[in-house]
């Protein structure tokens, strides 16, 4: 997947840096990259591996997730293990494989202002976005039943820096980075139909993104480009408070369990479109 995404970016910065160019009609190149935009585009999302694909549990809810949930006869409830993903066919048994990560599409909407200085551009971004991207966490306990946790992205906002570099206008290469603000999609799913399960906790989130990208100006106030952006939503605050009540697994006082991995990350590799005045 990440062959294919680099492929893609290489051949869309390889069309980019030869269609600048040729187009008939930039304007002055002195006052490229200079001045207010807005913009739109739409891009990929990948997740990062997900080397923490596990399940924590808080049996004393004390905030510390650091406890085993126990069977009636004293052992690991969960000694099936975890996985990656969605449970095949709804199977309870972790034998029978799971369903990854849905790496899905983007597309989002950008105000922005530059201010060059000679062949140095800085500026800032503001931006507004939508994801497809679905981060998947399963438990198998020994009953047999599955446990999944799955979140995505409501919609997200961004504040970004850029600095970059023009070789007298016409194309600009920059880095960029800044924090983003989320909301997120928490879902919880079991095949446990005794014990009872309680979502709870905060949906939006806090993260930050860094990248670059490359930019060309194709008409007189047009650009276009593309960008890497990598997205880190650290998010904390999501946890499910099971009861059961008679007692075992989760205990009648209840046991809180979350994915272990708070960090929500993935790679971005987007197209992008302005308008500059």
């Amino acid at each position: 997947m990440f062959r294919t995404i680099s492929f893609t970016a290489a051949l869309a910065t390889a069309t980019i840096m030869t269609a600048a160019p040729a187009m008939a009609d930039t304007g002055d190149r002195a006052t490229h990259f200079n001045g207010l935009y807005i913009g739109a585009g739409g891009g990929y999302n990948a997740q990062s591996a997900d080397n923490r694909s596990d399940v924590v549990f808080d049996t004393d809810r004390n905030g510390n997730y650091d406890n085993t949930v126990l069977t009636g006869a004293g052992g690991n409830a969960f000694a099936p293990g975890f996985c990656s993903g969605y449970p095949n066919g709804g199977s309870r048994v972790a034998a029978d494989g799971c369903k990854g990560d849905k790496d899905r599409g983007e597309y989002f909407a950008r105000v922005g202002y530059d201010r060059r200085m000679g062949n140095i551009v800085i500026g800032a971004v503001l931006e507004g976005s939508k994801s497809d991207i679905v981060d998947r966490t399963t438990a198998y306990s020994t009953t047999p039943h599955f446990y999944n946790f799955s979140r995505g992205i409501d919609w997200m906002g961004a504040a970004r820096l850029r600095a970059g570099y023009t070789p007298n206008g016409g194309v600009l290469f920059y880095g960029t980075g800044g924090a983003v603000y989320a909301n997120l999609k928490h879902e919880f799913s079991t095949s446990n139909t005794t014990s009872t399960f309680t979502q709870n906790g905060k949906d939006n989130a806090w993260g930050y993104q860094v990248g670059g990208g490359i930019e060309a100006m194709v008409l007189k106030n047009i650009s276009i480009g593309m960008e890497y952006l990598y997205t880190d939503i650290n998010d904390k605050d999501y946890a499910v408070t099971a009861v059961t009540p008679t007692g075992v697994p989760f205990g009648t006082g209840g046991t809180n369990m979350r994915p272990r991995d708070q960090g929500f990350n993935y790679h971005a590799i987007r197209g992008t479109v302005a308008f500059r005045f």
